[in-house]
Order: C-alpha cells, then sequence, then structure tokens
C-alpha cells in the first residue's frame, strides 16, 4: 500500500497543536461539531453504545451527548485526548479501527477519513464494528478545499524557481465517498456538502491557523526544502490579487463532505422492485402521460 501521509508526523503536528492551543484554534472543527449533532438530533433512536473514530478532540462527542441521543463515549485516536478516562480511550493509527465487529451502534469520524492511507478499508471496518441498524456519521474536507492556497503557493514557487512541489493535501471528492460508502456494504448511503468560507486578513493569518489545528502538510513525499521568504511574499500576493474580497480580507475555502449510512438490517426501508407500482405518476401529477420515442 503506498503511504501518501506521513503519519508520525501527523502525530508530532497534533501533539504541537494540543500543548499550545489557542483559543479559537478549534473554530473549524467546533462548526462541524454542531453540524453532526445536529444532524444526529434528528434521528429518531438512542444510542448506548457511542464509539468517536480519530477525532482528535472529544467536541463531536460532548455536542452530541448534550442531544440526549446518546450514552457516553468510547474515544479511538492516535494520540490521548485530555480530559477522558483512560479507560474510555483506545490508540490507534489513523488506519485503524480497533473495535470488536458489531460492538458499536454509533460511530462517529470528525475530519480523520482526509489523512488516512487506506480509506476504503477504514470504512470497511467502521462498518465491521457497527451492531445490525447502527449509524455512521462522518465528515471530511473535500475537493476544492485549501484550494486558493494551492494555486496562490504553485504559482508563486513556479514563477520564482522554475519548479513547484505539493505544498496542499490532495482531497478526494464527494462521489468517492459515496462510492466508499456503497463498497464497505453500507445501507442508505448519503453524501453531502456544507461550503465553508472563511475570510483571513493576509495568507500568512491563515497558514498560522493551519498550523494550530495541526492541518499543515504530512505528505509522505513533501519537499525537505523550505519555501524562502521571497516565494511566500509573493504568493501572498498572488492570493490577495486572485481570491480577495472588495474590503481587502482574503478567501479560504473548506468544503466539508458529510457521510451517513446504516449497517444492513432486515428491518430497514428498502427500494421496490421495478415495475411493481400501483399507481402512475401521470394520475398524480394530473397530467397527460406522453410515451418516450424508442
Amino acid at each position: 500500500m503506498d503511504r501518501l501521509f506521513d503519519h508520525t508526523l501527523l502525530r508530532q503536528r497534533r501533539l504541537r497543536a494540543l500543548a499550545g492551543f489557542e483559543p479559537g484554534a478549534d473554530f473549524l472543527v467546533r462548526r462541524i461539531a454542531e453540524d453532526m449533532a445536529e444532524r444526529l438530533s434528528v434521528v429518531e433512536r438512542q444510542f448506548e453504545h457511542p464509539v468517536q473514530v480519530h477525532g482528535g478532540l472529544p467536541l463531536v462527542a460532548a455536542m452530541m451527548k448534550a442531544t440526549g441521543k446518546t450514552a457516553g463515549f468510547t474515544y479511538v485516536d492516535m494520540c490521548p485526548i485530555l480530559g477522558i478516562d483512560q479507560e474510555r480511550q483506545v490508540l490507534a493509527e489513523p488506519d485503524l479501527v480497533p473495535l470488536e465487529p458489531g460492538s458499536a451502534d454509533l460511530i462517529v469520524s470528525p475530519l480523520a477519513l482526509h489523512v488516512t492511507n487506506d480509506t476504503p478499508g477504514v470504512v470497511v471496518q467502521m462498518r465491521r464494528a457497527l451492531k445490525p441498524d447502527g449509524l455512521l456519521l462522518a465528515a471530511a474536507p473535500g475537493a476544492g478545499t485549501l484550494g486558493e492556497l494551492r494555486e496562490s503557493l504553485l504559482a508563486a514557487e513556479s514563477e520564482l524557481t522554475g519548479g513547484a512541489n505539493a505544498r496542499v493535501h490532495p482531497f478526494a471528492d464527494i462521489r468517492d465517498y459515496g462510492a466508499l460508502l456503497q463498497r464497505a456494504g453500507f445501507a442508505l448511503p448519503v453524501t453531502d456538502i456544507d461550503d465553508i468560507v472563511v475570510r483571513y486578513a493576509d495568507m500568512f493569518a491563515l497558514l498560522r491557523d493551519l498550523r494550530a489545528m495541526g492541518m499543515t502538510s504530512i505528505l509522505t513525499d513533501r519537499s525537505r526544502n523550505p519555501l524562502g521568504r521571497q516565494v511566500f511574499l509573493r504568493a501572498a500576493r498572488i492570493y490577495a490579487e486572485r481570491f480577495s474580497d472588495p474590503d481587502g480580507r482574503i478567501r479560504a475555502s473548506f468544503p466539508i463532505v458529510h457521510l451517513s449510512g446504516w449497517a444492513p438490517h432486515e428491518n430497514q426501508q428498502k427500494p421496490l422492485r421495478p415495475g411493481s407500482a400501483k399507481a402512475r405518476l401521470a394520475d398524480a401529477l394530473k397530467a397527460p402521460e406522453q410515451k418516450l420515442p424508442r
């Protein structure tokens, strides 16, 4: 298996971000946690064995528990989560979900799938860990995330050095995530996008936030040669020229893909067999029926 991401470096970046936590640096995680908790709140179920998988912070679990829909969470993560009892934590690498088959009735995965080296394998592991009729809720940055930063850095580095290296992660398309749910055997799979746009004074303010969130590059084949000051300054000018609003503030895009799916169960809704309808759509719409040409 090709290792796109360096998980040793990911651990270092997250531990550094947690050790030097800056108030407000969790704004993106908090926004996504609120959204995921709201999605859970409309599900007419109680979940007695919920697990948060590789979320980094306990925000999602805490907000979901506040809805009254869940019992206390178990946590699977690569780093210990502060404030959570040790017996409720399982340490594992991002590509592993070491849960017993059929042991969870709810699995939530916030901002984790985009840094896995074996994303299909992780989704399959989560599916196996769910009880029949158990629910998966996940969120991950999708294609276009930090596209403005990617374009600006590539343009500046190419212009000043004659070449360019990947400085921003690749992100999967919503269709790819939908296909993963189907391949893993989830029933009633659903994917949708929440287009989050954050505005900054300049590119350097964005970079400070990414560092504070532990979201800087962990690409295995990243360039080991740091960008020079002139490249950063040129990239900041390109960013401002191409992606600023009339008030001079720049935009940073975070399209978040939300995924949901259920472990199959015999009592779940199933699509009707083709040709089994007992009424015509034309009659329901009170419209004349027109046959399509063959």
